[in-house]
């Protein structure tokens, strides 16, 4: 049976495994948890869940959290952080992801777009063109 993911209550009860994987590698993304909003957590993590299983690899929060603060960090402030060739790569995914709209990199992509997490730069920068019809 699958687990829920849950942000806890009143500090009684924790968050769910699933969350605080992807809290984790969003600060080691250089991008804090507390700047992204929790409905977009969990719908990240739901994605990882429709993509991998009901349970994730513990490795796959990394790369999403990745391509997320790219989205929000920007190119100039991501490169800072995690260094020209995790720029390089994260700017890659997202080209690749525009191409192909089915894929888990087009929905973090397009959760960024949606949640207005995404900076003007990166849209610009890869020409992100969302259809709102």
């Amino acid at each position: 049976m699958a687990r829920r993911s849950s942000f806890g209550f009143l500090g009684r009860f924790g968050r769910s495994e699933d969350l605080r994987h992807l809290d984790f590698a969003l600060r080691a993304a250089d991008l804090h948890p507390s700047v992204v909003p929790e409905g977009v957590k969990l719908a990240l993590v739901n994605l990882l869940k429709d993509h991998f299983g009901d349970e994730p690899p513990e490795g796959a929060y990394a790369p999403a959290a990745a391509l997320l603060a790219y989205c929000a960090l920007g190119g100039e402030a991501f490169g800072r952080a995690n260094g020209p060739e995790a720029l390089d790569h994260a700017a890659g995914r997202v080209d690749q992801a525009l191409e192909r709209s089915g894929s888990l990199d087009a929905g973090i992509v397009l959760l960024a777009f949606h949640a207005r997490l995404i900076q003007p730069g990166v849209v610009e920068r890869h020409d992100i063109d969302v259809d709102t019809d």
